[in-house]
This record gives C-alpha cells, sequence and structure tokens, in this order.
C-alpha cells in the first residue's frame, strides 16, 4: 500500500518538475522477429484458432541526459541471420544486434550503464551479455525463478552469467521502480506472465507518456479478448496487469506499446529516428 501511495505521489508531483529534470529520449530498436505458425499457442481459451502471426522483439534505448538505458535486449545474437521457418510452431531470427543498431546513433556499448529487464524469457534478455558492465534491474521474483531447478519455460540463465555469477552489479526490483527518481522513467509491476514481469513508463517532454507493455500483452487482440497465454505463470495477475496498463494510459493519455506487435510499435518513429 506505502510503495503504490508514494508512486501516486510521484506521478502527481512530476508536472511540477518537469523543467527541472533531464531530457529524456527514446528510440526502439529491432531485436528479432518471431514467425507463429499457430497463434492459438497465446490463448488459454483456445482463441486464434488457425490464426498465423510473425511478432516483432523489440527493444529500447532511453536516453535520460548523459545517462543511457536499454529495456530489454532482444534475442540471442546467435539466432543472427537465422532463416525464417514459417512452418514451426515458433520461429525466431535476428535482422541486427543491438550494438550495431547503437553504432549507427552514436552510443558505444559501454555508454550503456543502466539495463532493465521486463522478464527473464530468453527473447528479452538475449543481448544482454554484450553490455556486462551495466546494472540489470529485473524483478526479484523472476530473479528468484532463474535461480531455481528446472529453470522456468522460456528462461535460459546462461544469458545473464555476468549477473548471476556476482561478476556485474545486480539489482532485484520489487514493486515500482523509480529508475532515475525523478518519475520520467519507472519500471511498474506487472506480475502474470512471469512472477516477476514489469512494465515500463517513459514520460517524454513532446510525445508525452509512453508505455512499453514488457509481455503484458504480445498483441493488440489480447486486450480486446483478455487473452492469456497458458504459459503465463498467473492468469489472474496477468488479467490485473492488463486492466492496469489499459488504465494507466487512459489516465495519463499514454501512448501504449505492445512490444512485440509490429502495428504497435509503429506507433513510435522508425529507428534511427527517436521520440523527445
Amino acid at each position: 500500500m506505502l510503495r503504490n501511495f508514494m508512486f501516486a505521489a510521484a506521478i502527481a508531483t512530476t508536472a511540477a518538475t518537469a523543467n527541472a529534470a533531464p531530457q529524456v529520449e527514446l528510440w526502439r530498436l529491432d531485436c528479432g522477429r518471431i514467425a507463429v505458425g499457430d497463434l492459438s499457442v497465446f490463448s488459454d481459451t483456445l482463441a486464434y484458432t488457425g490464426e498465423k502471426k510473425t511478432l516483432t522483439d523489440s527493444c529500447y534505448v532511453i536516453r535520460h541526459g548523459n545517462d543511457y538505458m536499454l529495456w530489454d535486449t532482444g534475442l540471442p545474437a546467435t539466432l543472427l541471420g537465422k532463416p525464417l521457418a514459417l512452418n514451426e510452431a515458433l520461429a525466431p531470427t535476428l535482422d541486427r544486434t543491438v550494438p550495431d543498431q547503437l553504432g549507427e546513433i552514436a552510443v558505444k556499448p559501454e555508454a550503456i550503464s543502466l539495463i532493465g529487464i521486463s522478464h527473464y524469457h530468453f527473447d528479452h534478455v538475449g543481448q544482454a551479455a554484450g553490455f556486462p558492465k551495466a546494472r540489470l534491474m529485473i524483478g526479484k521474483a523472476d530473479l528468484e525463478a532463474l535461480k531455481s531447478k528446472p529453470v522456468p519455460f522460456g528462461a535460459d540463465p546462461s544469458l545473464l552469467t555476468p549477473w548471476l555469477s556476482g561478476g556485474a552489479p545486480l539489482e532485484a526490483v520489487e514493486g515500482d521502480r523509480d529508475v532515475f527518481g525523478d518519475g520520467s522513467v519507472v519500471m511498474l509491476s506487472a506480475p502474470g506472465h512471469t512472477p516477476g514481469s514489469h512494465a515500463l513508463l517513459v514520460r517524454l517532454a513532446g510525445k508525452g507518456p509512453v508505455l512499453l507493455s514488457g509481455d503484458v500483452a504480445h498483441f493488440e487482440k489480447q486486450f480486446e479478448t483478455d487473452g492469456v497465454p497458458p504459459f503465463n505463470t498467473n492468469r489472474a495477475d496477468s488479467l490485473a496487469s492488463m486492466a492496469r496498463l489499459q488504465s494507466m494510459a487512459r489516465t495519463l493519455g499514454a501512448t501504449l506499446i505492445v512490444q512485440h506487435d509490429a502495428d504497435d510499435i509503429a506507433k513510435l518513429p522508425a529507428f534511427p529516428a527517436s521520440a523527445k
């Protein structure tokens, strides 16, 4: 309760402190694609049966003054150039790496000081180890799950070796987390897909608030139909997190971006352009 009150207070006072806050800039990166041969695997009520879809795997760079943060790191670089197998249930591929794209906007990999992870699945942590000096921020419940035996579905702890081995700075995030302390970038607790899942609120001076979904939903239709994948860890939490993001988007007048939906990510400028 206290944590929620503190977050509400931060939201209420952000407008008054906006002029003093560092400039915030947001880039959308291409971090892979996943061809889905049967979309019903994303519904525990067998919706979307017979439908196919290619999901995008987007990740993001946030500049906060002179600091740079990555939100999710996409598919592993080992998938670079892999043919897109359209007949498989789930077929991932990668066209460009994160460092390659950073070079296009003149950001060196060592300039990334923070990595925020929406959840532990391999398509969101795939290239994290390329930034071993960055502080990794991940939900506490997800971090604990990564240390369990057997590891959860879709998780590959080896992709986070620099942090799980104790060789790189790590922060286990509980609840909401104001990343820079000024309300401009906030990790939002959104459990259900995994026990420690988070979304991200980014406040931009020009475009206004942007909500990055993590995997609260994988495509817009799930919001319309309350579509919950059977591999989510908690159905009730999943629905509550979907409702939270939609309600927050309405309250703030925010642009809600479903990170795996190609139509949705088009609400942001195409790389290398940024949103400010």
